[in-house]
């Protein structure tokens, strides 16, 4: 995944020239430039304060880390933060409270050589969450060496206890498939995993009612190999068949190298489509859900500009507040002229090839 270098920046901290400056350069402010490579952000507000923290994994340096929101009048200096574990070749960071005590816990997901999940177990105290020796992390034993953990999704699947993790890898023995976490979820030798579906290279995982029919379904996208694509996991309901293999479901983009997805009723239709990144032939694709069942779906490309590098990351929202859906893409490997961060709008319909 990508590696940013000396900086973590998200695109909340972002401050536009204009309102509607779409070719403005924005400022971008630094959160922390203390270790190197830096593998994305989850966002969350783990002390209540109505403002988003950040966590990300230091993947070079070893190291996870949560930054504290220090209020709109010092967003633009750097952010409070601390390390809350050491976590070789850390590939992804999340937010949960695993243990149910009102603190937020980090759960770090380790790739190569590592291959565990770690959980950084939060202090209880408000007071102590930016102290590093109040942390405690520890690997979960059922995860350890079984394949390079890349993704991490915190999500109650089967109705009991707190929440469990859904998870999944690359490459060898790649799986997705999720943790059954016991009433005290501090007890990891109790922990459990249940493998639902073969991957090859997992680059995000999302919940959303795909089929219509009152229960959370999990979305895909598989980067690499025979199963690459966007594809949709069907919950079977039942406990004893959620621990087994879940139904799979094509949508769009079979045998194409797609990036991350976003969720979003990008055409205002009532219907959550799907929009992803794709490097083969250099395009995001904007997929049209047709109807609730989540079996008919049409994909429209839309151009990324020449002048950008290896697309990765994508999301929706309304950008400059007209009320239309924009887009927010991202590139790995953005070296000299190359842009690696820009937003697009669309001129007429979202269906459109071209966007502004």
């Amino acid at each position: 995944m990508i590696k940013i270098l000396l900086s973590v920046f998200v695109f909340l901290v972002f401050i536009l020239d204009k309102a509607n400056g779409q070719d403005k350069v924005w400022n971008r402010h630094v959160v922390d430039s203390s270790y190197n490579g830096a593998d994305g952000v989850r966002l969350a507000d783990v002390n209540n304060d109505g403002l988003m923290d950040i966590t990300t994994g230091w993947e070079e340096s070893g190291y996870t880390k949560v930054y504290l929101h220090p209020g709109f009048k010092l967003v633009q200096e750097k952010w409070p933060s601390v390390i809350v574990g050491k976590t070789p070749y850390v590939e992804d960071a999340v937010f949960a409270d695993l243990d149910d005590d009102g603190a937020v816990d980090v759960i770090s997901s380790t790739e190569w050589k590592h291959k565990k999940i770690y959980v950084n177990w939060a202090p209880v105290k408000s007071k102590d969450y930016l102290d590093k020796t109040k942390w405690k992390t520890q690997s979960i034993p059922t995860s350890d060496g079984l394949m390079q953990w890349m993704y991490a999704y915190p999500a109650q699947i089967d109705g009991k206890n707190g929440l469990d993790i859904i998870a999944g890898g690359k490459h060898e023995n790649a799986q997705i498939g999720w943790f059954e976490i016991p009433k005290d979820a501090r007890c990891l030798n109790k922990w459990k995993w249940h493998s639902i579906s073969a991957v090859s290279w997992l680059m995000s995982i999302m919940m959303s009612d795909m089929d219509n029919d009152g229960d959370l379904d999990i979305l895909i996208s598989d980067r690499k190999g025979a199963l690459s694509g966007v594809r949709w996991l069907e919950n079977p309901e039942t406990i004893r068949k959620q621990k087994k293999e879940w139904k799979n479901h094509n949508i769009e983009n079979q045998g194409l190298e797609v990036m991350f997805l976003d969720l979003a009723d990008l055409d205002g239709d009532g219907l959550e489509d799907v929009i992803v990144t794709e490097a083969n032939k250099r395009k995001i694709w904007f997929i049209k859900r047709l109807d609730k069942s989540d079996l008919s779906w049409k994909s429209y490309p839309i151009d990324i500009p020449k002048y950008t590098s290896k697309p990765k990351s994508v999301v929706a929202g309304d950008v400059n507040g007209d009320g239309k859906s924009d887009l927010v893409h991202s590139f790995e490997k953005a070296e000299g002229n190359l842009e690696g961060i820009y937003w697009l709008s669309y001129k007429n319909l979202p269906t459109d090839v071209k966007w502004e």
